[in-house]
């Protein structure tokens, strides 16, 4: 099971492990992100490690890989297009960016390995740092902070059920799933808040 590698790890390099993977991203260990946090999540709920330091190292991990990735985009620009510039995930982020401008800096961090590279355009586009903050900075809390709990509660039993598919199937189904859900909250609140307004100035 993957996330057998992931506890193997753990107790190798403790809580290290959770920051070097969101850190390196790709470049790390050989599990999709969302694994990692799923299995920090159960690690978490059954006493094995502490919640909030597993928390901490995953947000610490992500926060500085897309601070670094911003930085070389805005230091190094156009060399790091012209080397990133055939990769499909690039294609994508860059597509991503064109066609939502602002909120793809938000939508980037919900997709494997794009997260990683958008911030490198975002950068390169001129976009000023504090900008960048305040969009991505949240973004990655809520992401982190909603796959983490997910993990903590229901880790276990979704991870079982994405040992029957094949690594890539695992993660794009997890993260439709969890997107889906997401848009689906998200939408009934805006519905709720149309419905609130609309009392409101009626009355």
């Amino acid at each position: 099971m993957i996330s057998d590698i992931i506890i193997q790890l753990v107790g190798h390099y403790g809580y290290l492990i959770f920051f070097l993977a969101f850190c390196l991203g790709p470049f790390g260990i050989p599990v999709p992100n969302e694994i990692t946090i799923l299995t920090g999540g159960i690690l978490s709920n059954n006493g094995a490690l502490n919640p909030w330091i597993v928390y901490m190292a995953i947000f610490a991990g992500l926060f500085t890989a897309i601070t670094f990735a911003y930085f070389a985009g805005r230091i190094f620009g156009e060399k790091c297009k012209s080397k990133l510039q055939n990769s499909r995930h690039f294609q994508k982020a860059e597509t991503l960016f064109k066609q939502h401008g602002d909120i793809a800096m938000c939508l980037g961090l919900f997709i494997p390995i794009v997260r990683y590279i958008l911030p490198v355009f975002t950068g390169f586009s001129g976009i000023s740092y504090k900008k960048f903050a305040l969009i991505s900075y949240p973004s990655a809390l809520a992401w982190t902070a909603a796959f983490f709990t997910i993990g903590k509660f229901f880790g276990s039993h979704i991870l079982n059920l994405l040992a029957l598919f094949d690594l890539k199937s695992a993660a794009v189904g997890l993260m439709i799933a969890v997107g889906a859900f997401i848009i689906t909250k998200l939408l009934r609140l805006k519905a709720s808040s149309r419905s609130f307004l609309h009392e409101l100035f009626n009355k």
